[in-house]
C-alpha cells in the first residue's frame, strides 16, 4: 500500500475542502447581506402600512421574503377563514426555508469531515514513519522527524479548515434565524390583514 500517496490525497482533499468553504461561504454571504437587509426593510416600512401597499419594486424583487408575500397574496383571495390563512401561512413559510438552508449541509459535512480527514492523513504519516524506522532503524532521525511533522501538520490542517467551515456555518445559520423571524412578522401582518 502506497501510504504517502494517500497522505497527499487527505491534504490535497483538505485543500479542496478549503476551498469549497470559501466558494459556498462567499456566495451565501452575498445572499444573506441582501435577504437580510431587504427583509428589514420590509419589516420596518410594514410597520406603518398594509402589506397589500408596498411598492411593487420591493414585491417583485427575488428575495426570500417578497417571494413568500407574493406567494401569499397570490393566495389571498381564496382564503376563507381564519384556518386556511393559518395553513397558508405556515406552507409559504415552510416553502421558504429551502433557499435559506441551501448549501449550508456541504458546510456542515466539510466542518464534520476535515477533522477526521487531518486524522487520517497524520495516521498516514505516523505509518510512513514507522514505514521508514523499519527500513533504516532509529539511525535516521530526520526521516522519522520529518514524518512525524507532517503526519501532525495534517491534522492541523483537518482542525483549521474545520473551524474555518464552522465560523462560517455559524454565522450563516444566525442570518437564517434573523431572516425566519422577519418572514414571520411579515406573514402574521399579513394574515392579520385578511378580512
Amino acid at each position: 500500500m502506497n501510504t504517502q500517496l494517500l497522505h497527499d490525497i487527505a491534504f490535497y482533499g483538505l485543500y479542496v475542502a478549503a476551498f469549497f468553504v470559501t466558494l459556498i461561504s462567499l456566495e451565501r454571504w452575498i445572499f444573506f447581506n441582501f435577504n437580510v437587509r431587504h427583509a428589514k426593510k420590509l419589516v420596518e416600512m410594514t410597520a406603518d402600512t398594509n402589506i397589500d401597499k408596498l411598492p411593487e419594486e420591493l414585491l417583485s424583487q427575488d428575495k426570500v421574503v417578497s417571494n413568500a408575500l407574493r406567494e401569499f397574496l397570490a393566495a389571498k383571495p381564496t382564503l376563507k377563514n381564519h384556518i386556511d390563512v393559518e395553513d397558508c401561512v405556515e406552507t409559504v413559510y415552510i416553502s421558504q426555508r429551502h433557499p435559506l438552508n441551501a448549501r449550508l449541509w456541504l458546510l456542515d459535512t466539510i466542518v464534520t469531515a476535515a477533522p477526521l480527514l487531518g486524522l487520517l492523513g497524520t495516521i498516514l504519516g505516523i505509518i510512513e514513519t514507522f514505514a521508514v524506522l523499519a527500513q533504516s532503524g532509529i539511525s535516521d532521525p530526520v526521516s522519522v522527524s520529518k514524518g512525524i511533522g507532517t503526519a501532525l501538520y495534517a491534522t492541523a490542517l483537518g482542525i483549521g479548515v474545520a473551524l474555518y467551515g464552522l465560523l462560517f456555518f455559524n454565522s450563516f445559520n444566525e442570518k437564517v434565524e434573523r431572516i425566519n423571524d422577519q418572514l414571520k412578522i411579515l406573514l402574521l401582518r399579513a394574515g392579520m390583514e385578511h378580512k
